[in-house]
């Protein structure tokens, strides 16, 4: 499958002001990006910094006035539509390196605050399928509701309310699969079916040797996604972060098939 992709962001800035950009798809990891632009404008300064995991290269901004910035993205996505509920968990002494610290509770994921109701509602069961018991009963009891969390909520505040956005169905399931002891990371994609269109947050679990998307909205799959980054929650994958106050003019994200 192929996706066309553009991305287009506008903001004012009252003052000079940093700011870390994530809005370029991934190049390998399942997916091709056979063309791409990104105009940034005229910041004062730009610059790459490569991620420990090879899958992004968040931009360094300094600007001042007015950040616009243009994407435009054609990706082919060949990872395999794998039924993770079919997989086994990996042993916790034959995780690689790179998977153990997505064991570890995080800012928005908590997950040591779960072990209880893991224990009581999905203790029975292992690897994937647990994994899907998870994402299923996280679709059946909450409600997708826009503009319901804040910068701050995070899983146990989502659980409580059984309400949110995606990055809180997101942070939920990762809470839940790191409670039973399976690495779990946030993934921002583009991705097709999301309503209304928007960069859209996944989990990715670590099953059978390899990271797989789940996303508890129901509203993609992993075969329909374009990943941006990867991190521990949303403190990681944000599209762009501003370290002094800045002002939304407009902001637009399309996704097609073609």
């Amino acid at each position: 499958m192929k996706l066309e992709i553009s991305a287009s962001l506008n903001y004012r800035l009252p003052e000079p002001v940093d700011l870390m950009l994530q809005i370029e798809a991934a190049n390998g990891h399942g997916q091709r990006v056979l063309d791409a632009s990104l105009d940034l404008g005229t910041p004062e300064k730009v610059s790459r910094i490569p991620t420990a995991d090879g899958i992004c290269d968040p931009i360094w901004l300094r600007a001042e006035g007015s950040l616009s910035a243009e994407y435009r993205a054609l990706v082919e996505i060949d990872r395999p539509d794998v039924d993770f509920r079919t997989l086994a968990a990996v042993p916790l002494h034959r995780l690689p390196a790179a998977a153990v610290p997505y064991l570890n509770e995080s800012r928005y994921c908590p997950s040591n605050k779960f072990h209880a109701f893991v224990d009581r509602r999905f203790g029975e069961l292992e690897g994937g399928e647990k994994i899907g018991r998870m994402r299923d009963w996280i679709e059946s009891r909450f409600t997708y509701v826009s503009g319901s969390s804040t910068s701050e909520t995070g899983a146990l505040d989502s659980f409580v309310e059984r309400r949110g956005v995606c990055r809180d169905y997101a942070h939920v399931m990762i809470a839940l699969a790191r409670s039973a002891h399976i690495p779990a990371r946030m993934a921002s994609v583009y991705a097709l079916g999301v309503k209304p269109q928007d960069f859209h947050a996944v989990a990715e679990v670590y099953l059978d040797g390899d990271w797989h998307m789940i996303d508890a909205t129901g509203m993609t799959r992993s075969v329909e996604c374009a990943r941006i980054c990867v991190g521990r929650d949303a403190a990681d994958i944000a599209f762009l972060t501003a370290y002094r106050e800045i002002r939304l003019i407009e902001q637009k994200v399309t996704v097609e098939a073609v």
